[in-house]
């Protein structure tokens, strides 16, 4: 099977120059569906929206789609370099890329994000290798990346907890008078845990320059979003006090206008935001997970037809904005990718297996040297078993 991808390149600003289109026509909003924020139809149509607009040249929006595509690519090696053993697991974005990539070139190099473990698609915007993210889920390291070099945190996967951290960044960004912003990603399950209902309030009452980008992929594991909420998501940051939106987490162009509108917000000491990315997760949870015991096919399909890279591709391809040579160029450069990946992966040497318990204490630790101590006999038990 072939998944379209490009080369890693560093990350990219958005200019926002460009040419509004004429031909561009307003969303429809049927009166009884939550209002949602769409500038590119599944059709690949362009339409407006009256408060947020973006315009985007031929090159930004063929960067978009390459980003797309990329990361989905090397979310698919990944996948299958776990299913053939050389990842301890994977959480895949398949069906997600619009909503990451679209934020993701939102931000400015001095924003600082704290993301979940599916962050894939953000971690490449932020200009981290994908060869990091799969060492971690190789267990070959602790997170690979510097975050500060990046300004894009470690993988959290205590479920929820890192909107806490980022509500307190942001709150020391404010003190320092800096006026760069701060975004967190979570998921709709991790919006019922205890540690986002604090991190509003907090955010709220301290004004933190802060984004909420709750990607509601319409699934908690096995877990609909109706048995979680009484209410569409977004709303709920009214309760706290500050404003909340949602986009169509399948289009590109309104995660990117929707989450820069957000951060300028932050920027100009407004406040928080809540932006819930409506989308949905084509694969598993994780590698762990086996979607088909809870989802109907049916509901995946009628999603695969809004699939975001797509919908990009059938709007370049009908504005003349991209041609035949530029989609072999990325097919190409996909093949290359995924060939990178996997070498890269499988040529990670094994980790220390008693580096555990290096650096728990400054000085050492009696109770710590005690199971060092332990485990050692533990493992050269074995190797007397093979005498």
């Amino acid at each position: 099977m072939t998944v379209e991808s490009t080369a890693a390149r560093k990350p990219r600003r958005s200019s926002g120059a460009g040419t509004k289109r004429a031909s561009a026509k307003k969303t429809p909003q049927a009166p009884d569906e939550p209002q949602l924020v769409q500038l590119l139809t599944p059709e690949g149509e362009r339409v407006t929206h009256p408060d947020y607009e973006i315009d985007l040249t031929a090159d930004e929006l063929r960067g978009l789609y390459r980003d797309m595509v990329l990361t989905r690519r090397f979310d698919a090696e990944a996948t299958s370099l776990q299913r053939q053993g050389e990842l301890g697991l994977w959480a895949s974005l398949l069906g997600q890329e619009a909503a990451q990539i679209g934020s993701g070139r939102a931000l400015r190099d001095d924003d600082y994000v704290f993301p979940t473990y599916r962050e894939h698609g953000v971690a490449w915007c932020r200009g981290v290798d994908p060869t990091n993210l799969l060492g971690m889920f190789r267990g070959v390291n602790h997170g690979g990346w510097d975050p500060n070099s990046n300004n894009f945190h470690l993988y959290t996967i205590v479920i929820g907890s890192q909107t806490l951290h980022a509500t307190g960044y942001a709150m020391g960004v404010a003190k320092d008078g800096a006026d760069s912003a701060v975004i967190a990603y979570f998921g709709d399950g991790a919006s019922s845990q205890g540690d986002v209902a604090e991190s509003f309030t907090f955010s709220a009452v301290y004004n933190a320059p802060v984004v909420f980008f709750c990607q509601n992929n319409q699934w908690a594991i096995s877990e609909p979003t109706e048995k979680q909420m009484r209410v569409p998501l977004y709303q709920r940051a009214q309760g706290f006090g500050f404003p909340g939106v949602r986009v169509d987490g399948n289009d590109v162009l309104a995660c990117l206008a929707v989450t820069k509108s957000a951060l300028e917000r932050a920027r100009r000491g407004e406040g928080p935001t809540l932006v819930e990315a409506f989308t949905y997760r084509m694969g598993a949870h994780t590698t762990t997970d086996d979607p088909t015991r809870y989802r109907a096919d049916e509901e995946r399909e009628a999603w695969k037809a809004k699939d975001p890279i797509l919908r990009v591709r059938t709007y370049l391809e009908n504005q003349g904005l991209a041609d035949a040579a530029f989609f072999e160029e990325t097919e190409a450069e996909s093949e290359a990718l995924g060939k990178r990946v996997r070498e890269a992966v499988r040529s990670m040497p094994d980790p220390d297996t008693m580096a555990i318990f290096e650096n728990v204490y400054a000085d050492g630790h009696a109770l710590v040297d005690e199971e060092r101590a332990q485990f050692a006999a533990y493992r050269a038990s074995f190797a007397e078993e093979g005498k």
